[in-house]
């Protein structure tokens, strides 16, 4: 999959008016203009990750490829502004220090043995029974974790099988197309 820079753009452009039509106005973000690109039609998953001042404020996501990506960032932007439980909803007054990154994941793939994941490139999914729990790509990277730390991580605080619960596991990985707004992006 392959995402031009006019098109990080436009999503761009489309989870910030989506957050500030909800914020702002309370209603449900206006339809998105007819001459979005073949690429933004395709149907993948896509996270949403919001920055206020540099710390993390919401990030929420789907796997599901129901949608077409362009719908996907719209509403796990939404979402994330207003339904991440870590967080307090963005507010009106927030808005001006808002920074977005959004990560477009490729379908996941089952893997066998956790020397198969590669740090920075792999993003993980656990599944165990009911319980599963996801961290993205450039979360390994940013905390400096080796890929057990990775697992253990995503094992224990997501997917809330314990520290090793990965070893019973169903393991999966996928890789994610990500891109940040400038600073401030209203």
């Amino acid at each position: 999959m392959r995402i031009s820079g006019s098109e990080k753009k436009i999503l761009l452009a489309l989870a910030g008016r989506a957050i500030a039509e909800r914020i702002v106005s309370r209603h449900q973000p206006s339809k998105p203009k007819p001459d979005l690109t073949e690429s933004l039609h395709q149907r993948c998953g896509a996270f949403v990750s919001l920055y206020v001042n540099q710390k993390l404020r919401g990030c929420i996501g789907t796997f599901s490829e129901e949608e077409a990506l362009y719908k996907n960032v719209m509403n796990m932007a939404i979402s994330a502004a207003t339904d991440d439980s870590r967080f307090n909803s963005i507010h009106a007054g927030e808005l001006s220090q808002l920074e977005l990154e959004i990560s477009i994941l490729t379908p996941r793939q089952r893997i066998s043995d956790p020397s198969e994941i590669i740090i920075g490139r792999h993003g993980i999914y656990i599944k165990l029974g009911g319980n599963r729990g996801t961290l993205l790509p450039q979360v390994a990277v940013t905390q400096g974790w080796t890929v057990k730390e990775f697992l253990g991580n995503c094992s224990k605080y997501k997917a809330g099988i314990g520290w090793d619960g990965w070893k019973a596991a169903d393991l999966y990985t996928y890789e994610a197309i990500v891109f940040k707004s400038g600073m401030p992006f209203f």
